[in-house]
């Protein structure tokens, strides 16, 4: 009997509060729903209060749920109830038929998946792309509102392609477009369109949408056509779609479903408990003031006014003027100078979709006021729109933007070395040397730290921007929002606000996070003061003084900020045409007269020259001109592509590698074989199509990449932040099973070719490894058995091993027939790299023979795709410059070793090898490409910048994904060529220098005296290895700054791309030698090495990396490995430091087994951790011991485990939590923001699998390389003796666990090996890889359903064998309650939060149903 008359549900979400109140029969008596704009408090009493007038003094029974709403609970004393089982709730009761709810809220896009009792919810983790506060910020581009955007796109007529993926990005695909005249019909379909492809892309992660579906949340509700195109995307009939009136309240309805009978207020309580104000435990931290007083800032603008720029008055000046137009993404800027340099006129106004009319008001405007005698003689137009304004006005130059903005900024200081551009959504950081612009960085992935960001954020308040800007100046405590995503930050700044903060702490906060964000994590600096001694600063941004003084404390320097610092584009552009002009120019700019009369029109085609289909932007104007943007190549424009014949050698690869003709059908006696154009087989395809043909099959090839190829596979991609090359494979795989192929090949190459014998080792990447795995366990039609997928482990290091491993996979074939077909394929493999080697040396004779110069457009095999480089070589070749591949001439030259990184990925060899040859030539440049989300360009991007710089050539790397905006890459590629004509006309001589670094070897006279410093990564085990280590007669010590502020030190000195681990170690290194705690000549560093594929081998680069850059490069660095990666006289990893060692780690994973399995449930609070303290001291002074007795050691082994399980426990039930993943994170309570006791917290139990398993995991791989990929025999001898001698160690303690009452022993590694191979191949061997798999799958088997896969941000292995294996888990295991976690500095803590909390909640519930 239901004895609750009336329930309230409260549902805050990130921008919204809604509320409901139900009766006892769930009737709905009031809602309403209502922006916050960050103030919670007083829009939930305005709430309150409006249903206390209209329902009376109700007694209510509340519930609140909602991203915002667990800090409200707490302090109002109601109970909290975890959003998605509101939602689920709210879902049983009223739309039963449920299989999937699709729900965006202002920040969140959630996907809820309802199987048989199972709740299974996907969540954004590190992007808010896509989500309702996007919408919103699209809308104001349009000049509308989210209505607005619906009731434009209900008229659309066809759909652009646009990135969903970063609001700010967005604005990078529909500014173009505004630009080019597309109507603003078609772009609000377009934007709802790629809201619907980011929420089923990030968010399905390979788990399709089927069944009845159910959208929720304001979003879906409010825009009928966001809602559309779901439906139309999803190909839903109107039986699947399921509609409800209240879709937006459903959390609201929900909470107030599951509110509980103890707890109950009446109406006026409710309102009187929020009419207080409220002071929450919650602490964000705070930075220091901008100013610290009047004084302070009066100095501050007095210093920035006097950089003006000499003005005149138009209408009294005479002699000639010069023209400048900066038609940019969304303003344009015009400036008119006079021959002596000084402004007589200036416009700046937002486009308003039109570009060209905005510059036509402009021009009327200074024809109007121009004096009769005054003429201009030459004008110039920069920007984005460069090409557009001086076709339409037939200008006289145009130059690239990154020259304009330097020719400006040296006018105001001739020694600018540094020029920092923040724009509205645009960034760039010009570096000036020499007089020339030298490199020049634009934010190509993430705009967290724009203009628009600032303007977005202020509206959100409610606030003018200026007012906004001007509360910060003398906020007392900013506070402090890091660097992430524009829209996380929002929640950071909601937790601030709940502590009190004002609206100036958060302005000036926000200050400092665009610039934090645009040095430390678009540009990439790591320490400000590496921008240069002479800044200038523009852009728009910058007139906010808030800005410009946080960019001055944090890069600690005096800026000069130009009193026209919005206009300095087209100012550069002024004076360009100034210094080009000479006395008898004629001028071919449009008069007056002509511009009044010019009409023009646009107009869209798709250009049908190949398969690109490009999107041709059409300007006809009067007098039958026309000027048509959108092409990659000159086809759009009528011509032939190409026109000027330059050599282009991406497209000579392409037709090389992949115009084999297949056996016609009757003459292929054993079928037809798939094979998906991806990755790899941009490397082998020649072997596998001769292999295949050989044997009499016919080989289906998978068509060039395009858009709808992508579309194609979506639905199966695991993990949205993989790279793009990978995330097509899917695509591919679908083409080859609609096309019924007999069998798809494709395997998994996990050592390439020894392309160079000096490299450490010659492994793939680990995607390009294992990417077959993720199709196999992903790609439904492969789990279901319709087609047969083989993708067998290999290794290409010779034809024996190859041979054997096709002849185990084809046991079907004679051996003779594949042996013979492997030696042909091997030939022709080795012929086609021979004709690129030949036709790169052919290319180099024509550039000297012609006297051409050549850009070596250096990246993987695999971006000879057109739709991975989306048209860049075309790009290089209409500038009139030969494009050539790195592997065309990789052979001619090899770089000086030892390199400072570990160099052991066979395709980045190539890319040391080609800049190696680079740094020889004059006439050749090499420009990096780099797929978005590609891990190792972590590493191998510093290292070509490495060999390029330090023989004086410029470095280029472009970013490249899913979407062809090609701006930034022109912007770059023209910057490079400006930069080296001007280096001709100079005549600047380059000096060729070596690339070898100098190691300092760690040496036996080092060991007396030096203190050897050791990152912290478990603390449980550290704290025992530190004195085991010391035994052994060094001065060991393990750092305890494992911290936030350590990930902090260790963004300044490592590359921001590398992964979350090696932040955290590099940092807490350069923390305690930064410290002053060490003497910098008696310190050394210890770090491990497994030589594994992933780019944990390269820490040490890294740490080398930031020793040079912090002028310590006298510190050595000691390898502690087991493979003789590195070896050092000074530290030798002997029988004894060996023993000790295994016994210190075993005593740590035995008291971690202890400690988390009796800690949640001890009696008497502390018990645990005091029993643990007294055994430490115990375990630490036997592993210092002079003598070690292995008997002692049992004894001690079975003590603690009769001791630990002997404490009094309660007989609760409560869910017990495996953690997996990475290593470091996995143990690292710093790296899992204190995982462990977050689940205590919370009510749960935490299993951690031991430590010492990775060191078994290691040794068994070696044993499975020696039986299937052609290694050492002997390697694997040893390493069967090591698993030996672990299991021995660790006997006693496992017996003794065996025969306790509460705990369970470790699996023995090959029952963990068995148990992986369900469900992924041993071959798996990069990162934690197959065990990662094998330790879940163990812990299922155990009991503990319920899993947190900890892993960092784009960590490459756990794509594969971490999310990607989830799916395939939860088939073989339908009770397995999952929840990948990523974490990385930018990642959002609310959002992991609420991930794990809605773990538990399934967790809990799983729990009583048992």
């Amino acid at each position: 009997m239901n004895t609750m008359r009336y329930t309230l549900g409260i549902d805050i979400g990130s921008t919204t509060v809604k509320i409901a109140i139900l009766d006892e029969d769930h009737k709905l008596l009031f809602s309403d729903y209502k922006r916050h704009y960050a103030n919670i408090r007083e829009t939930l009493l305005t709430l309150l209060q409006q249903s206390f007038d209209a329902l009376g003094n109700l007694h209510v029974h509340p519930m609140i749920t909602g991203s915002g709403g667990l800090t409200l609970a707490n302090h109002l004393q109601v109970p909290f109830v975890q959003e998605v089982i509101a939602v689920a709730t709210s879902l049983k009761e009223l739309a039963p038929k449920t299989d999937v709810a699709i729900e965006l809220g202002g920040e969140d896009a959630k996907i809820i998946y309802f199987e048989g009792g199972n709740v299974e919810q996907r969540m954004n983790g590190i992007c808010a792309g896509g989500t309702g506060s996007f919408i919103d910020q699209m809308a104001s581009l349009l000049q509308t509102d989210a209505a607005g955007l619906n009731e434009y796109a209900k008229q659309y007529h066809s759909l652009y392609t646009i990135a969903a993926r970063c609001g700010v990005f967005a604005k990078t695909d529909i500014q173009p477009l505004i630009n080019e005249g597309a109507t603003k019909e078609d772009l609000s379909a377009s934007i709802f369109q790629a809201v619907v492809n980011q929420t089923i892309s990030g968010l399905a992660c390979g788990k399709p949408i089927r069944g009845h579906v159910a959208f929720l949340g304001g979003p879906l509700h409010f825009l009928t056509e966001l809602k559309q195109a779901f439906i139309r995307t999803l190909k839903l009939d109107s039986e699947h779609i399921i509609d409800m009136e209240n879709s937006h309240l459903f959390a609201a309805i929900g909470s107030a479903l599951n509110a509980k009978e103890n707890v109950a207020f009446t109406m006026e309580e409710m309102v009187s408990k929020l009419s207080g104000d409220i002071k929450m435990e919650f602490e964000v931290e705070r930075m220091e003031p901008l100013f610290s007083g009047e004084e302070e800032y009066n100095e501050f603008r007095e210093r920035h006014n006097s950089h003006r720029v000499k003005g005149a008055d138009l209408s009294g000046y005479r002699g000639n003027a010069y023209l400048g137009i900066d038609a940019g993404s969304t303003t344009t800027k015009v400036a008119l100078v006079g021959e002596d340099g000084s402004l007589l006129y200036s416009f700046y106004s937002n486009n308003d979709g039109s570009p060209l009319k905005t510059a036509i008001r402009s021009l009327k405007e200074i024809y109007s006021l121009l004096p009769q005698d005054v003429k201009i003689v030459r004008s110039c137009s920069t920007g984005y729109g460069e090409a557009l304004m001086k076709a339409a006005f037939l200008l006289d130059d145009g130059e690239v933007e990154t020259v304009a903005h330097y020719y400006a900024a040296a006018f105001f200081d001739p020694n600018v070395d540094c020029i920092l551009d923040i724009g509205g959504q645009d960034m760039k950081c010009i570096k000036i040397k020499n007089q020339t612009v030298d490199s020049v960085q634009l934010n190509e992935a993430c705009s967290s730290g724009c203009g628009s960001f600032i303007e977005t954020f202020a509206k959100s308040l409610n606030y003018d921007v200026q007012d906004f800007a001007d509360a910060a100046l003398f906020a007392p405590h900013p506070i402090d929002l890091g660097t992430r995503c524009t829209v996380f930050m929002n929640s950071k700044v909601k937790q601030a606000q709940k502590e009190g903060a004002s609206v100036a702490d958060i302005s000036a906060g926000r200050a400092y996070s665009v610039i934090k964000n645009a040095l430390f994590k678009v540009i990439k600096v790591s320490d400000a003061s590496e921008l240069g001694k002479n800044i200038v600063v523009q852009g728009g941004t910058f007139y906010n003084n808030a800005v410009l003084r946080s960019f001055e404390k944090i890069a600690d320097c005096k800026a000069i900020r130009p009193d026209i610092a919005g206009i300095m584009g087209a100012f550069g552009a002024a004076l360009i045409a100034r210094e080009r002009y000479t006395k008898d120019y004629r001028t071919t700019m449009l008069t007056i007269d002509q511009i009044n009369h010019l009409q023009f029109d646009t107009s869209m085609a798709k250009c049908r020259g190949c398969t690109n289909n490009c999107r041709l932007t059409i300007n006809r104007f009067s007098g039958g001109r026309q000027y048509i943007s959108g092409n990659r190549c000159e086809r759009g424009l009528g011509k032939t592509k190409n026109e000027n014949h330059v050599p282009n050698l991406f497209e000579y690869k392409l037709k090389r590698l992949f115009s084999y003709e297949p056996l016609p059908a009757d003459q292929a006696k054993r079928g037809s074989v798939g094979i998906p154009r991806v990755l790899n087989m941009y490397e082998n395809y020649p072997f596998w199509y001769t292999f295949f043909t050989e044997l009499q099959y016919r080989v289906i090839l998978s068509p060039s990449s395009n858009h709808k190829i992508y579309e194609l596979g979506i639905e199966s991609i695991p993990s949205e932040s993989e790279c793009y090359p990978a995330k097509l494979a899917h695509g591919h795989i679908s083409w080859l099973i609609h096309e019924k192929v007999d069998f798809i090949f494709y395997p998994a190459l996990f050592y390439e070719r020894n392309e160079f014998e000096d490299a450490n080792n010659h492994y793939n990447c680990p995607i390009v490894t294992s990417y077959s795995e993720n199709i196999k366990n992903n790609v439904e039609e492969i789990g279901r058995g319709e087609i047969r997928f083989c993708n067998p482990f290999m290794s290409f290091r010779d034809v024996d091993t190859i041979t054997h491993a096709l002849i185990k996979e084809f046991k079907e074939l004679p051996a003779a027939e594949i042996t013979a077909a492997v030696k042909k394929a091997w030939a022709e493999l080795a012929a086609s790299r021979q004709d690129i080697q030949l036709q790169g040396e052919k290319v180099l004779k024509y550039m000297e023979e012609n006297h051409k110069r050549g850009i070596v457009l250096a990246g993987r095999p695999y971006h000879i795709d057109p739709e991975i480089n989306h048209g860049i070589p075309e790009l290089i070749t209409s500038y009139d410059i030969a494009v050539l591949t790195e592997d065309s001439v990789s052979h001619l030259a090899k770089p000086e070793r030892p390199l400072i990184v570990s160099d052991q990925w066979m395709y980045h060899s190539r890319l040391y090898a080609a800049a190696s040859f680079v740094k020889t030539r004059e006439d050749l440049d090499l420009i990096q490409l780099n797929s978005f989300g590609c891990g190792l360009d972590a590493v191998t991007t510093d290292q070509v910048n490495d060999i390029l710089s330090g023989s004086d050539k410029i470095y280029t790397c472009l970013k490249i994904d899913e979407v062809n905006n090609l701006g930034a890459a022109r912007i770059r590629i023209r910057s490079l060529l400006s930069a080296l004509r001007v280096r001709e006309q100079k005549g600047q001589r380059r000096t060729i220098r070596s690339s070898a670094i100098e190691k300092v070897k760690f040496t036996e006279e080092m060991r007396k005296s030096y203190t050897i410093i050791c990152p912290q990564m478990s603390p449980i085990h550290f704290e025992l290895l530190e004195p085991a280590f010391n035994a052994c007669g060094y001065n060991f010590v393990v750092l305890d700054n494992d911290n936030k502020h350590s990930v902090d030190v260790g963004l300044k000195y490592v590359n921001n791309d590398a992964c979350y681990p090696s932040l955290l170690v590099v940092g807490q290194i350069m923390q305690a030698l930064l410290s002053g705690k060490y003497d910098l000549n008696k310190t050394a560093i210890i770090i491990t090495q497994t030589g594994g594929g992933c780019r944990a081998t390269n820490y040490i680069g890294f740490i080398r990396r930031a020793l040079k850059k912090a002028d310590m490069e006298q510190i050595p660095v000691i390898s502690l490995n087991l493979g003789g990666i590195e070896t050092n006289p000074g530290f030798q990893v002997n029988a004894q430091m060996g023993i000790r060692a295994g016994y210190a780690a075993i005593f740590g994973d035995l008291f971690m087994r202890c400690v988390y399995r009796m800690r949640p449930y001890e009696k008497v609070p502390g018990s645990v951790d005091t029993l643990h303290r007294k055994w430490v001291e115990k375990v630490q002074d036997f592993v210092s011991g002079r003598h070690l007795s292995f008997f002692k050691f049992n004894k001690m082994c079975r003590q603690i485990v009769r001791d630990f399980d002997q404490i009094e426990i309660t007989d609760e039930r409560k869910p017990r939590v495996g953690i997996v993943g990475e290593i470091l994170v996995k143990f690292s309570p710093a790296g899992n923001n204190h995982l462990v006791e977050l689940l205590e917290a919370e009510g749960a139990e935490a299993v951690v699998p031991d430590l010492i398993d990775f060191l078994l995991y290691c040794f068994y791989n070696q044993i499975y390389k020696a039986e299937n990929l052609g290694m050492s025999k002997k390697s694997a001898a040893f390493a069967r003796l090591g698993i030996w001698g672990i299991e021995r160690l660790r006997g006693a303690a496992s017996s003794e666990l065996k025969k306790s009452r509460h705990f369970t022993p470790p699996a023995h590694i090959t029952d963990t090996v068995n148990n992986a191979k369900e469900i992924v191949s041993i071959g798996n061997q990069t990162g934690e890889g197959w065990f990662l798999t094998g330790e879940m799958i163990e812990l299922i088997h155990s009991g503990v359903n319920n899993i947190v896969c900890t892993q960092p941000f784009g960590c490459l292995p756990n794509h594969v064998v971490g999310k990607g294996v989830i799916k395939e888990l939860r088939r073989h295991y339908p009770l397995s309650n999952i929840v990948a976690i990523d974490y990385d500095p930018g990642a959002s803590e609310v959002n992991q939060l609420n991930r794990i909390k809605l773990m538990l909640s399934t967790a809990q519930k799983n729990l009583h149903q048992s």
